[in-house]
């Protein structure tokens, strides 16, 4: 087991966007500054440059014109490899342990790619669920004439085989990291290989119930915080808001934060919803702490890291038991965990009915979020790192083995 400082170097698929990966990466790299631990960052940029910063060193990378889009603000590079020998330069340069990858994106594969070239272990973290999001994006593409049955076994299939796919992708780690029990032995099952749990974390100075600004409006807002894509299952907001119009609400409203491919949707199908677009630092934290309650449909997240915001804002969430939410939400304590979307719909009618248990959520919602900090997750992480990673005498760091024969 190491004794001194890991040295990391992290290829995340997302760093500067707005996403629960990229949030993660971002405060991945803050432990590192906080901690004087070793980083060696290579991500996406504007530009391709070198800065340093404290103990991080950071190799931003231009995407070239090959490069396509998967979201608003999330690119794929099929020519990224075309900076593998200066990559593979600064890996050998800044010596690293461990090569830790997000992933299956090219910086993900690009990390993998120069591990092996210059045999540094790579491990691998697991963010999100590809295949679930693959299904879900299939199924509308599908055609009309094709019976429930067929079709939900076509899904399924198309499920199973892209993670099957996936899987091979992370069979290049020497270890992994999932964010919850269910994924950590879906993970170990597919490759047979260690997999430790990493969890997220929140700031619970910047996402907190005294953000709150809203008077007494007498409104209840039911908030969501994401992308606004087929796989969070934002069409499942219509029957809701239907559900409250029929319940006589009057004074819920609806405020969708983020951007997607459903947006147009939303604003064609939810005319009367608040949609301020994407949101950060304390503009984001007020937003969840205006709200009264978090409505998350999504089935396909590994964690669910606005679950955790809201939560840590005051605000109670309602969330499905499909997924990483239903790990973070205490049901009936801080919220709800609902097995299908009817009984979604009333855990936010009853809410939306009874301010006394709001309240009562509300004060639960802090306390559990209380439990959570990056510190402690990444923590654990580097106790990984030290478990799973050769004894001093066994690197398996050229550079490192270099060293320990020229001091022995």
């Amino acid at each position: 087991m190491m004794s001194r400082p890991v040295r990391v170097a992290l290829f995340p698929d997302s760093l500067n966007e707005i996403n629960g990966v990229a949030n993660t990466c971002r405060n991945f790299v803050g432990y590192a500054q906080r901690t004087g631990s070793p980083m060696l960052v290579v991500c996406a940029g504007p530009e391709t440059t070198r800065r340093q910063d404290g103990c991080v060193t950071c190799l931003t990378l231009k995407r070239g014109p090959l490069a396509f889009r998967l979201e608003k603000d999330l690119s794929f590079d099929v020519a990224i490899f075309r900076y593998r020998r200066m990559v593979a330069e600064a890996v050998r340069e800044f010596a690293p342990d461990v090569i830790h990858i997000t992933g299956p994106s090219d910086f993900g594969m690009l990390g993998a790619v120069v591990g092996h070239n210059v045999r540094i272990p790579v491990a691998a973290g697991w963010h999100t669920n590809i295949h679930e999001y693959a299904a879900r994006r299939a199924e509308p593409l599908l055609p009309r004439w094709i019976g429930r049955e067929r079709r939900r076994h076509m899904l399924q299939k198309i499920e199973d085989w892209s993670f099957k796919a996936t899987a091979l992708y992370y069979d290049v780690g020497r270890f992994h990291f999932a964010p919850n029990q269910e994924l950590i032995d879906k993970l170990h099952a597919a490759t047979r290989k260690p997999c430790a749990l990493m969890e997220r974390g929140v700031d619970l100075d910047l996402f907190s119930p005294a953000r709150r600004d809203r008077g007494s409006d007498g409104e209840f807002v039911v908030g969501y915080v994401g992308r606004l894509s087929t796989e969070k299952k934002i069409r499942s907001f219509l029957p809701l808001w239907q559900a409250v119009k029929a319940a006589g609400y009057k004074h819920v409203k609806f405020v969708f934060v983020g951007h997607g491919g459903d947006e147009k949707w939303l604003h064609e199908n939810l005319p009367e919803a608040e949609m301020p677009g994407v949101l950060r630092g304390e503009a984001l934290a007020r937003a969840y702490a205006n709200m009264d309650l978090f409505a998350f449909f999504s089935e396909t997240d590994t964690f669910g890291n606005v679950v955790l915001e809201a939560l840590a804002c005051g605000v109670p969430a309602v969330v499905t038991d499909k997924g990483g939410p239903k790990f973070i939400v205490e049901d009936q304590r801080c919220g709800f965990i609902c097995p299908n979307d009817e009984k979604f719909t009333r855990a936010v009618l009853r809410l939306a009915g009874d301010r006394s248990l709001q309240r009562t959520m509300a004060v639960a919602a802090r306390q559990r979020a209380e439990r959570a900090s990056w510190d402690s997750v990444f923590g654990s992480v580097y106790e990984t790192y030290r478990r799973e990673l050769p004894l001093e005498g066994e690197s398996t760091n050229p550079v490192r083995f270099r060293e320990q024969l020229a001091e022995n």
